[in-house]
């Protein structure tokens, strides 16, 4: 028996990096999967490893940015597994620059991918989500608690040079949270955030070491000078950065049980840093 048996989960990014870390630690305790990601080929070979751990999971490939993405991504969850019972916004990705040298477009595709990609899925959640709650209600007086979990940084805590526009997003994130928390309550679905320090994935490997991310035209190089990262490890107070593993095992125990009385809340996952 897992503590998540039967628990239909949404993970946007999940192909690779955090989000694959997660799902395949959700599925080990029972949930099933509803995982996103650009690419379909990262997505087959999650499902195959869900499978393998004796999980379900199907896969929605596709730009969450797409403003039918959401729509699409809980219409999925419904038709493979009856309904939506944890959400985790976990997709997106950095666009550096300082403020002078920062586009309207650069503002603009962070504000998408972090604020409104989200705003969209949970939107398109909600009907799903008070129906179900109305319903366990009136057959067993209480609705089960569902969970929301959305990922934020600690840019968006302090803020970040050179990430103005990245850290008004996840700022936006937390505004996001807090007022869902107080909105839906009243269908005992408890929503929180997780606010990553340096996270060991492509997104903190140096430049030179990644593919470009294609936005529109633009090949997006992303990743964190070597030194920085360097410079973070000697000055987090456990000594070390962050594995995927340990982000997923934060947003982990906002999906459990026993955070059924947390909601509205950031949790920073940095290693003290």
């Amino acid at each position: 028996m897992g503590k998540l048996d039967d628990r239909v989960a949404l993970i946007t990014g999940a192909g690779r990096g955090i989000g694959r870390a997660l799902a395949l630690k959700l599925a080990g305790e029972g949930a099933r999967i509803v995982a996103n990601d650009l690419a379909p080929g990262d997505l087959d070979v999650l499902i195959a490893d869900v499978e393998a751990l004796g999980g379900s999971a199907v896969g929605v490939a596709g730009d969450i940015v797409d403003p039918t993405f959401g729509d699409r991504f809980v219409r999925a969850a419904v038709d493979a597994f009856g309904g939506v019972d944890i959400i985790v916004n976990n997709a997106g990705y950095t666009w550096d620059a300082v403020l002078q040298k920062t586009t309207d477009e650069q503002w603009q595709a962070m504000a998408d991918v972090h604020v409104t990609a989200p705003f969209r899925i949970l939107r398109a959640a909600q009907p799903v989500i008070s129906r179900a709650a109305k319903a366990e209600r009136a057959a067993n007086g209480v609705a089960r608690c569902r969970k929301v979990v959305n990922i934020t940084s600690r840019a968006g805590t302090v803020g970040h040079a050179g990430q103005i526009n990245y850290s008004t997003a996840k700022a936006g994130v937390i505004g996001l949270t807090r007022s869902l928390a107080q909105e839906w309550g009243r269908y005992n679905v408890t929503v929180n955030a997780v606010a990553f320090g340096v996270i060991q994935t492509r997104l903190t490997a140096p430049p030179e070491e990644n593919e470009p991310i294609a936005v529109g035209d633009h090949a997006v190089s992303v990743g964190v000078d070597a030194r920085l990262i360097a410079e973070a490890e000697r000055l987090a107070p456990l000594g070390r950065l962050g594995t995927v593993e340990d982000a997923a095992g934060a947003v982990y125990l906002l999906t459990l049980p026993e955070s059924d009385f947390i909601t509205g809340e950031i949790l920073t996952c940095s290693g003290g840093y």
